[in-house]
């Protein structure tokens, strides 16, 4: 082998001969690329070079062009200080090629020169583009120069080195190479990107951000020098601030413009490759294109992980020299400190190496990252709204934030497969120069452990596997319940939904416990896998009759402590890679999901023609394998202009109707147009999180006139004179903190806004009273829509006279059309809605014309109410503030306490200390161990060992099997204690979470709620555990190292004392910004989730305004303020462990220069060696622990945030056995309200103001008033969802704020106004508490008008419901709503707008239902149609939180100048001239 590497390289001749050659070809290849550009200079005649040259270039800076520069004037140099001493000294074969080889790259780099000055004429610097011809000469050089240094080493060594100057002209030359390919990959891409994908949204969103952008602060990042990137030094002003003021996120500046999630979101969908013909997307093309994506940074960092790599085996390398040196065979003199001259010039590059290593991954990390949300964020624009093929929102949600934040962690170990390759390798390089075939041995025994931990890493992959699958149903079901907590609040379902979801949790907790248990038994194999193969080794080379000498055992012992670090993070490696993998299946799975179909819908321009929309021939279907269609034989034309009503009993295709015209049911046949840009108001109302103005504006700008007009056609202004900021009012998520009615109207002023060409209504007037529901259809659909083409489902058949065509639909088909006289006499489908309606009609003519002879007032004078204005006066001058307000973050360091309590959670912190014990009598005896070797092997072979090999080998043996069982045991006592603290950490947030009051869920997003229970969870579960044992198992370590070397040179410690000052300071100094860079940018993952959120809940309403652009542009947004955050995080990390290991790498010089200069024989060389064997490390375990350290504390902010959901207040109490009803209560049902005063929180102005009536018991009293005067608020508070501020309300005679809640809710029954259904079957979502037979849920359901329906399905009772029950029409879920109270048959029933999503019919058999089932209950009843409530018993009239009228209904139509007169007559008065007048 030798002779062979003599041959090839230290042949005097044949170097010089091949960097002659290596240079002619540059000469040649610039002197073709001359040629080339002049020929196309004279055919463009204007002078501009090639542009398609320029775009496969990458730009460079005046550093790049003073570097080449500087190096040709030292080959100049060179040059002629070799031409002198050739003369002097006489002419020789080999002299002469060394000059000729210096002369040629004297020309090379002269020309570089000259053609990057001549292309740097112009001012703009970054215009200029380097060919691809320099780069890749570039790179070469750099390799070149590694083998003429390496060579030149060896002749040194061997005192064959002609002249030192080739030896200083290589190193040199190593260096500007290095620099060179540094500058290539750092400016890589710039040019590309702007070219390679320009979609519309990305440029329409570029060239409107262009304004805007101009005063953005933008990271010093991107402007930063050479050396201000190599030391991190860009990062010293954000740090400086956080020492002076708590960071807040406007102080971070934005991303530079190329980490864009835009920009890197172009290039990643151009690398795709998913356009394949069945737009299948693969593991290996999701990794392809993000790596594509990031290639710049991958490419850096492999740069700097390999020079990190060599550099960390030149200690070893040198270990027998400087051992030898210390024991007196000094073969130079100054030996001693060229050797620690030697070690610290390496200590330095690997630690530069490192730390921009680091430092580029996760900047990769983030890049993927952000990519990936944006992908999933664009497929999930374009999924069927009622079909995601089994993925629901909190799946959908899961993946982003799981997923994707797993494959950006990855990054950390992308490097590490082929590094353990090169470390092994090299370690076998210099085993084999230490122990000779024994190294061959130690080969073996390493593949062996990689081998042994196969069956391991299966078993981990299927864990992990199985994990994600139980975390996605988790998450799934605890979106729902979140979504839906309110109704399971008044319901008092809670607790039985909270111990679902534990259900859920014990099966993933199941999955956790296998895969961090074998995740312990990969770690203490590995662990153990140094002392394993360094025994095998040492065994070898005694059976072999290798001799064993002190410095060839250290420096064996050295390799194995390197080797150990990439060995020990295999567990981790093997984990992460086997996690990603399932990440990227599932991401990629998600990502094959079928889109919403294209073709379903032909896309018209506006005014291109007459008819807006047609319908052919159509049949459409939610379930396309479905023998029977949703809508069939659909045919129709509609002319733009055309006022078109769709009428029908529940269940009968309108909203499928609307929907197909909008694209979203999936076509079997047929033909549809639309012609003009549409509006959409969807039948439930989605408003989404921020002020009233920009729900309305929905992306428009303001036009402040067309605004006004809008809001006064949707009766608006009034509304917003009572919220406390007008139209700057934050609306809570999913309009929370707004009446239904409000919520509709505001939706319906958004489809104004926009001032489309069709406008579709989903029943929007159900939601509102009969006065505004009037006043809607006269100023909206009659007023500013008169010339528009509209099409409206409604169930209020008063509004069909003056629609100029009127779609009657049964079963899925249209079985009328026509206007309204004709179609009075043509059929019975629509004869039968309009006398349904007439007989409501006639109940409340009844009521007027008989008033006055049946008035019998039942109102006691206790019962009226005095409204002083002196209350209204006082409530007016309440303070008022926004409902939702900024996520809460702890402010300053993360206290002590927090750590006290997660220790604690686990057995009362009582195995911590064992652990410790464990692994500090795992560092004793391995360190014994290590002792032991360098103790009983001679420093040379002259000298005799003091122990047989056997006994050597013996005693080594036990010390690493001991040391080994420690690591075992404290392996497996790490994972018990993590596993049990995050199962008591999820159960107690998840407690005080469903037993927290309605207010917190008002208040808070689900977003964050989310964001605790799936991202911070995931690093209670995974991250801290392993970030806990690796600070311990590294300050351990540092701690036997300093032992070590104190122990040979107690000087020593004298130099670590400054130096662990100084770096205590840098911590100090470091961590204010640090940690308020972790907890903003664990903040700002929220409205990342709450809007990916409420865009999937929306999802709808946005593709039917085509406001997809807009959303991708905020979902980029929100990517790129979560990206700038934790970029200045990780920065700020770098920042500090780059300074960090220079001090270290300081000590370990001054450490190595104590050594050398202590007299011989003073200490044992043996000894010494290995003191410098453990120092090697000492630099990487200090920077590791400081970093564990400070990631350990932004770790624990994922702990604080859900200690702070454990704190907050509860509910009063479910139960209080003191104070039970009895089982009878309610017995009679009567209501007793006293002084009622109710806020939805102390910020906020008052709703009810001083309510004093009595609803008699097992009489039906109607509640009535205008939209937002505090009817459901008065509901809520009957049933305890918000708690009175004043007064008191009495059942049957008992104070209902004295009992448990549970006792009140399971007393009372209510239909909500908002109809629920959860995922799961018909018999779940009739009887969640599973209390009732089959038999009485069939006769629930005949009751509520649906047996037949789920007859007709095949599974029955289990018929499956889908997420939030889409598969079912709202009239469908109202109806189940009505089943459910049904089976309760309490004494109090609570109808809250229960009718409002039914045709007038379905009504009527509901309220004739509820008269027959609950003729001796009190039931009380909101609703917004008269018929609902004209045969009350009583009415309550409410105005603006007051009770303006209380008595019969006979008796207030008896006063024609009442309010509730009024609104009676306002509703016949509307209906009946409508009717009548088409009769």
């Amino acid at each position: 082998m030798d002779n062979t590497v003599d041959f090839l390289l230290l042949e005097s001749i044949y170097f010089p001969m091949f960097c002659i050659f290596f240079n002619l070809l540059l000469l040649l290849g610039m002197f073709g690329s001359w040629v080339y550009q002049k020929g196309v200079a004279c055919e463009n005649n204007d002078g501009v070079t090639n542009e398609r040259f320029k775009k496969t270039s990458l730009t460079y800076n005046k550093l790049v062009l003073v570097c080449c520069v500087a190096f040709s004037a030292l080959s100049s140099v060179l040059l002629l200080s070799s031409c002198f001493h050739l003369h002097a000294d006489g002419w020789d074969r080999s002299k002469l090629m060394n000059l000729v080889a210096l002369l040629f790259a004297s020309l090379s780099w002269g020309a570089i020169s000259f053609y990057l000055y001549r292309n740097d004429l112009s001012t703009d610097v970054q215009g200029q583009k380097i060919p691809l011809l320099l780069r890749l000469w570039w790179v070469s050089f750099f390799i070149v120069s590694c083998c003429g240094l390496s060579v030149d080493i060896v002749l040194h060594k061997k005192q064959e080195l002609e002249s030192v100057h080739l030896l200083i002209y290589h190193a040199v030359a190593v260096t500007v190479g290095l620099f060179l390919c540094y500058s290539c990959l750092q400016r890589q891409g710039e040019g590309e990107r702007i070219n390679l994908l320009e979609e519309p949204l990305l440029n329409g969103a570029e060239s409107s951000k262009a304004e805007g952008d101009d005063d953005e602060v933008v990271t010093p990042f991107s402007n930063a020098g050479f050396l201000s990137h190599m030391s991190f030094s860009w990062m010293g002003s954000l740090i400086a601030l956080g020492n002076q003021k708590i960071i807040d996120s406007q102080d971070v500046p934005q991303v530079d413009g190329s980490d864009r999630a835009e920009k890197l979101f172009s290039i990643f969908r151009s690398k795709l490759d998913w356009d394949d013909g069945e737009r299948r997307i693969t593991s290996f093309k999701l990794i392809k294109a993000l790596f594509f994506s990031a290639r710049r940074d991958i490419l850096l960092s492999t740069l700097f992980a390999f020079l990190y790599t060599l550099s960390c085996y030149v200690a070893p390398y040198l270990m027998d020299t400087f051992v030898q040196y210390l024991n007196g065979n000094r073969q130079y003199s100054n030996e001693g400190f060229v050797l620690v001259t030697t070690f610290f010039v390496a200590k330095l590059v690997e630690c530069q190496a490192r730390r921009n290593w680091y430092f580029r991954l996760q900047k990769a990390g983030f890049g993927m990252r952000s990519v990936l949300v944006s992908m999933i964020y664009e497929k999930g624009l374009t999924l069927p709204c009622h079909s995601n093929q089994g993925h629901t929102s909190g799946e959908i949600i899961n993946l982003m934030t799981v997923d994707a934040e797993r494959i950006s962690a990855f990054s950390w170990y992308m490097h590490d497969p082929w590094i353990l390759v090169l470390q092994i390798n090299l370690a076998l390089l210099i085993l084999y120069r230490s122990l000779g075939l024994g190294s061959i041995v130690a080969f073996a025994a390493t593949f062996l452990v990689m081998l042994g931990n196969i069956p391991l890493a299966k078993l981990e992959e299927k864990f992990q596997g199985n994990l994600m699958e139980s975390k996605d149903e988790r998450m799934k079901k605890t979106s729902e319940v979140l979504l839906n907590m309110r109704i399971l609040k008044l319901q008092g379902w809670e607790m039985k939904f909270l111990s679902k979801i534990l259900d859920l949790r014990r099966i993933e907790a199941s999955w956790l416990k296998k895969f961090v248990y074998n995740s312990a038994a990969i770690s203490s194999v590995l662990w153990a896998a140094p002392s394993f193969v360094s025994a095998t080794a040492f065994g070898a080379c005694m059976l072999l009759k290798i001799p064993l000498e002190s410095g060839k055992i250290l420096a064996a012992l050295a390799t194995f402590r390197i080797l150990q670090n990439p060995i020990y993070k295999l567990p981790d490696t093997i984990s992460m890679i086997v996690q990603t993998k399932v990440s990227l299946d599932r991401i990629a799975t998600f990502l094959c999901l079928d889109d919403l179909q294209q073709d379903v819908v032909e896309r018209l321009s506006s005014g291109s023609s007459k008819t807006d929309v047609e319908v052919s021939d159509g049949a459409f279907s939610w379930d396309e394998s479905s023998p029977v269609p949703t809508l069939r034989d659909i045919s129709f034309k509609i002319p733009h202009g055309m006022n078109v009503a769709i009428c029908g009993t529940v269940g009968s295709g309108k909203s499928s109707l609307l929907s197909s015209i909008l694209g979203e049911v999936p076509k079997i046949s047929g033909n549809l147009k639309v012609c003009g840009r549409k509006a959409y108001i969807a039948q439930s109302p989605w408003i989404q999180s921020g002020k009233v103005e920009e729900n309305i504006l929905f992306g428009k700008p303001m036009q402040r006139e067309w605004y006004e007009r809008v809001l006064e056609a949707c009766s608006l202004n009034k509304d917003l004179e009572v919220l406390p900021f007008r139209d700057q009012t934050v609306i809570g998520e999913r309009g929370i903190n707004l009446s239904g009615g409000q919520k509709q109207r505001i939706q319906i002023a958004r489809a104004l806004y926009q001032n489309a060409d069709i406008y579709l209504f989903d029943d929007p007037f159900s939601a509102v009273d009969a006065h505004t529901g009037s006043h809607l259809f006269k100023e909206v659909l009659l007023g500013i829509l008169r010339n528009k083409t509209v099409i409206y489902v409604t169930h209020q058949l008063e509004f069909l006279p003056d629609a100029d065509l009127i779609l009657v639909m049964k079963d899925g088909a249209i079985t009328q059309a026509g206007k309204y006289n004709d179609l009075l006499d043509s059929g019975t489908d629509f004869m039968e809605l309009v006398g349904a309606h007439t007989d409501a009609l006639a109940a409340v003519d009844s009521f007027e014309k008989g008033s006055a002879a049946t008035a019998q007032s039942t109102t006691s004078k206790e019962n009226k109410v005095s409204n002083d204005e002196d209350k209204q006066d006082e409530d007016l001058a309440t303070p008022k503030g926004q409902l939702v307000q900024e996520e809460e973050r702890e402010k300053g360091k993360v206290g002590f306490s927090v750590y006290q309590k997660y220790m604690s959670l686990a057995y009362g912190g009582a195995l911590v200390p064992i652990i410790v014990v464990v692994q500090s009598l795992f560092q004793i005896l391995n360190i014994g161990s290590n002792y032991w070797m360098a103790w009983v092997t001679p420093v040379s072979q002259d000298v005799k060992p003091p122990v047989s090999g056997s006994t050597l080998i013996v005693v080594y043996v036990v010390l690493a099997t001991a040391s080994s069982f420690c690591i075992l045991v404290r392996a497996m006592l790490a994972a018990m204690t993590g596993f049990k603290i995050a199962t008591e950490l999820f159960n107690q947030m998840h407690l005080r979470v469903f037993r927290a009051s309605m207010s917190f869920f008002d208040a808070t997003p689900i977003g964050r709620i989310l964001n605790r229970a799936s991202t911070d969870q995931s690093a209670v579960d995974l991250r801290l555990p392993s970030q806990f044992s690796n600070l311990l198992v590294t300050a351990i370590n540092i701690l036997g190292i300093i032992g070590v070397m104190g122990q040979v040179a107690w000087q020593v410690l004298i130099v670590f004392i400054p130096v662990i000052a100084a770096c205590t300071w840098y911590r100090q100094y470091y961590i204010s910004a640090a940690r308020e860079l972790a907890r903003l940018s664990g903040i700002s993952r929220s409205p990342l989730v709450q809007h990916f959120s409420e865009t999937l809940s929306g999802i709808t309403t946005i593709r039917s305004f085509d406001q997809e652009p807009r959303f991708r542009s905020d979902i980029m947004r929100l990517n790129d303020c979560y990206s700038r955050l934790r970029f200045h995080a990780i920065s700020a990390m770098e920042w500090l462990c780059f300074r960090l290991d220079l001090l270290s790498t300081a000590a370990f010089a001054l450490s190595l220069v104590i050594l050398v200069c202590i007299p011989e024989g003073v200490i044992n060389p043996s000894f010494a060696g290995l003191a410098v064997t453990y120092a090697l490390n000492l630099n990487s375990l200090q920077a590791t622990l400081i970093w564990t350290l400070c990631d350990l504390e932004n770790k624990m902010i994922s702990v604080e945030r859900m200690l702070q959901y454990i704190d907050i207040p509860s509910e009063p109490p479910l139960v209080i056995e003191s104070a039970r009803p009895e089982k009878s209560w309610p017995s009679c049902g009567e209501i007793t309200i006293c002084n009622l005063q109710v806020r939805y929180g102390a910020h906020l102005p008052m709703v009810l103001r001083g309510l004093t009536c009595t609803f008699p018991g097992g009489l039906k009293t109607g509640i009535v008033g205008r939209t937002g005067c505090g009817k459901s608020t008065l509901i809520q508070t009957l049933f305890r969802i918000v708690e009175p501020t004043a007064g008191e309300i009495r059942i049957d005679g008992v104070n209902i704020l004295t009992i448990g809640l549970h006792d009140l809710r399971s007393r009372l029954s209510i239909i909500p106004q908002d109809p629920t259904m959860f995922e799961g079957t018909v018999r779940s979502n009739l009887d969640p508490l599973e209390e009732h037979t089959d038999d009485q849920i069939w006769e629930a359901l005949d009751k509520c008008q649906l047996g037949d329906e789920v007859r007709k399905k095949e599974l029955k009772l289990d018929s499956p419901v889908s997420e939030n029950g889409q598969n079912w029409s709202v009239g469908q879920r109202q109806l189940v709503c009505l089943g459910r109270v049904l089976l309760k048959r309490s004494k109090v029933l609570v109808l809250d707008e229960a009718t409002a999503s039914v045709d007038t019919a379905t009504d009527n058999l509901i309220q004739e239902t509820l008269r027959q089932h609950f003729s001796d209950c009190t039931v009380i009843t909101i609703a917004h149609r008269i018929s609902s409530v004209i045969d009350s018993d009583m009415v309550l009239l409410l105005d603006q939180g007051l009770i303006k009228e209380h008595d019969s209904p006979a008796k207030l139509l008896e006063d024609k100048s009442s309010s509730f007169s009024k609104l009676v007559a306002e509703y016949t008065a509307t209906s009946d001239s409508r009717f009548r007048r088409s009769c």
